[in-house]
């Protein structure tokens, strides 16, 4: 049964770190202000 604890204790710490991860990765992109390529105002 030890084994089998382990197994899904890490299933679970992956999936929660995936999830964290992807959402820090998300708000890091909605924060960063896009820049624009005007090459009409030169």
């Amino acid at each position: 049964m030890g084994l089998s604890n382990f197994w899904y204790y890490t299933l679970v710490a992956v999936v929660i770190l995936h999830v964290l991860i992807a959402f820090g990765y998300l708000m890091y992109k909605l924060s960063i202000p896009k820049k624009k390529n005007n090459k009409q105002d030169e």
